[in-house]
């Protein structure tokens, strides 16, 4: 019973699904889990079927990973049976269901309405001081002016530079006087910026924005609001996470666990701490099946009671937790409780009372993760024998190859670069995204064995580097498969450049009917470009020139007359604040025509060779489709 294509968008669908079957939140699916599931759905399938379908799947075990419950789905080709499914989940959760099907597998999207609240709840109160949004804001949130507001792109904008700062410069967005071609430049300026800071945007246009596809709409919306929930979740940018270290790890242990774990650990470090006892643990698989039933309002009381202000901080109030509510019998009524005294912390955002004893993933997580931000309560241990040099911070080139990674919509999402692609798993979805056939049969997928799991992996890593030299035709001498595992920097960047690079020039050659593109080919474009514009031309990806920024807007207002306003920018004499300045402008100038760049303004200031290919590449790519 081989699967359907499965796209992106729908692996999501699917994975909120297989959470809410998981009730023990173990990461699979027994044969009864299963079984019910079919039954309380009123599947038009005969039981004979049934056990068939359960008998293939678990041959080998009692159990059904992901992957074989999204065969089992697809597997399922009735349209009735599909949407059968679909409303049995979807009455369960109070999800609603949007008009049209996906074109690719014919399944009927849906959104939640509680998502829906909380999002335009946390935009309102996140821009209620912007001048630029009063002519949307606030939004009603038992409407859909959400869908409405998002048409225009200022809100998303708006919303990515409050995730991740100074991603957009605000010069480039169209505030006034808005026609439908300046919407569209927004729109593009927005969905270029979300892919650049690791949004997942690949099968959503400026048009499903300006239509206001509600699933479409929420969806990239919780991937900006959750990178900027989770920014500062890290050992790098707080210390104080140190004090989660468990007896018997090292701190290189702690650094692996993604936003979620830690997010976990925090959460058990406190109610520990207040004698309520540990939480259920969870599958690392499914990273965010944790949020599901995981907390209740009396985790969530004593929580709150433990993070709360004690006065002992010079400045800073005690803010006292009235506990009186956990006594309440009534599951809503003690939620409503719990959320009064959040509220007086400031942090009652994202959850209802109904999404609290629901156990909603996305919203409990959110709810969390903005407590964690507002109180995190903990303090950087002191006297202990703890190496600080080894907790280093993201470079730049690090965090532009993991946004790109995560841009494509890899599986598992990349939180730590080296960590998270120490089984290769990210990097064969990688070959495939350049066209390197990968044999799957040949790779060992998660979850590992407890003994003998690195090994696995590193048959993995040593099976990537063999399809990188004898498939790919990379340049990978002295490179081999430890490298990968143990995360080599040094010759883990260069096998991830070279996927970066070939994906970006793929592009070109699709565009110009599949001629070969070196880097002297787009060298030659650029000035053929830039002399037809009468502008001054470049003589490499290293000419000091471009450390001012203006080849690269010279080449922008090339590709689209008039589009970059010279009297925003200083072009003699540059400090290296106003180099900066400039680079800004272009980066986010370059996203708003249409080009997909992950650069940052830093990488023009500074000339960096590489990230200069990719900026002046995916200008060619926008410069072709225009021709």
């Amino acid at each position: 019973m081989a699967a359907t294509p499965i796209s992106p968008e729908e692996l999501e669908e699917l994975r909120e699904a297989f959470v809410k079957i998981d009730v023990d939140n173990s990461g699979f699916i027994s044969k009864d889990e299963l079984t019910e599931l079919f039954k309380a759905a009123n599947l038009a399938l005969p039981g004979y079927r049934i056990r068939e379908i359960v008998q293939e799947f678990t041959k080998t075990s009692d159990q059904l990973s992901f992957d074989e419950f999204t065969q089992i789905v697809h597997g399922l080709k009735s349209s009735e049976v599909a949407k059968t499914f679909r409303k049995a989940i979807n009455k369960k959760e109070g999800i609603r269901n949007v008009a049209g099907t996906s074109e690719q597998s014919g399944t009927q999207h849906s959104y939640s309405e509680e998502e829906k609240v909380a999002f335009v709840n946390w935009i309102n109160k996140a821009l209620e001081k912007d001048a630029d949004c009063k002519h949307i804001l606030p939004m009603d949130p038992n409407t859909d002016d959400l869908f409405t507001a998002m048409g225009d792109g200022i809100i998303l904008c708006k919303m990515i530079n409050l995730s991740v700062a100074d991603t957009i410069d605000e010069r480039t967005i169209n505030k006034k006087k808005l026609t439908p071609f300046t919407i569209q430049e927004n729109l593009n300026l927005a969905l270029n910026s979300a892919s650049a800071i690791g949004c997942h945007v690949v099968n959503i246009g400026a048009e499903d924005l300006k239509e206001g596809r509600q699933h479409l709409v929420l969806g990239l919306l919780w991937q900006v609001i959750k990178i900027g929930l989770f920014a500062d979740i890290e050992l790098s940018k707080n210390e104080a996470l140190v004090a989660l270290l468990r007896d018997g790890e090292s701190l290189e242990d702690l650094m692996k666990l993604s936003p979620e774990e830690l997010l976990l650990r925090w959460a058990n470090y406190h109610l520990e701490d207040s004698g309520y006892g540990k939480i259920n643990n969870f599958s690392s698989d499914i990273k965010f099946s944790i949020w599901r039933q995981t907390f209740d309002s009396k985790a969530y009381f004593n929580l709150l009671n433990q993070v709360a202000p004690k006065g002992d901080e010079e400045g800073i109030p005690p803010i006292a937790i009235d506990m009186s509510g956990i006594r309440e019998k009534e599951d809503l009524k003690r939620a409503e409780c719990m959320l009064d005294q959040a509220d007086r912390l400031g942090c009652r955002q994202f959850v209802m009372p109904a999404d609290v004893v629901r156990g909603n993933p996305k919203l409990n997580l959110a709810f969390v993760a903005n407590l964690f931000n507002k109180y995190p309560a903990l303090k950087k241990p002191e006297n202990q024998d703890i190496d600080w040099s080894s907790i280093e911070g993201e470079t730049r080139e690090e965090r532009t190859f993991r946004n790109w990674m995560n841009s494509l919509g890899v599986n598992p999402r990349v939180n730590h670069l080296y960590g998270d692609i120490d089984d290769a798993i990210v990097i064969f979805q990688l070959y495939e995204k350049i066209k390197v056939p990968v044999d799957w049969d040949r790779v060992n997928k998660p979850p590992y064995p407890k003994l003998g799991s690195n090994m696995k992996k590193l048959e993995n890593c040593n099976y990537a580097v063999e399809l990188g030299k004898k498939e790919a035709k990379f340049s990978l001498v002295g490179i081999a498969g430890q490298d990968l595992n143990e995360g080599n920097k040094t010759l883990t960047l260069a096998l991830l450049w070279q996927l970066m690079r070939r994906y970006t020039l793929n592009i070109l050659e699709e565009l110009g009917d599949g001629q070969k593109v070196t880097d002297d080919t787009i060298v030659s474009w650029v000035n053929d470009m830039l002399t037809q514009a009468g502008k001054s031309t470049i003589s490499s990806f290293k000419d000091g020139s471009i450390s001012s920024s203006m080849p690269v807007l010279d080449l922008i207002d090339a590709i689209q007359p008039g589009s970059i306003r010279y009297d925003l920018l200083k072009t003699e004499d540059l400090t290296e604040e106003e180099k900066l300045n400039n680079a800004k402008y272009a980066i986010s100038m370059a996203r708003k025509i249409g080009a997909r760049v992950y650069a940052l303004p830093e990488d023009l200031v500074e000339v960096k060779p590489k990230m200069v290919m990719t900026v002046f590449a995916c200008l060619m790519a926008r410069g072709m489709k225009r021709a």
